[in-house]
């Protein structure tokens, strides 16, 4: 995914912290998506304001970790492909 996108979470979901599930989930009509701690830390910053390479800079500095633009983008597409994700 191109590191000028801004990517956000589709209409067709919604994203909430879940006390019963201590998770992130994504909500649509049919059920509900189970996020892991990884991808619920991407998830919660796309809300269509940073681009991918802002995004990739804000988790790196809030982990103390390098390197991490291919694995979001990775993601990202896979949730793209989902349709989690409109960018």
């Amino acid at each position: 995914m191109d590191a000028a996108a801004r990517p956000k979470v589709s209409p067709k979901f919604r994203l909430q912290w879940e006390d019963a599930q201590q998770a992130w989930v994504l909500l649509y009509p049919e059920g509900m998506v189970r996020l892991n701690a990884s991808a619920g830390e991407i998830m919660k910053r796309c809300d269509g304001s940073r681009t991918v390479g802002e995004l990739v800079a804000e988790l790196e500095r809030a982990f103390d970790a390098r390197g991490l633009h291919a694995d979001v983008a990775d993601f990202l597409d896979m949730a793209r492909k989902q349709h989690w994700i409109e960018v």
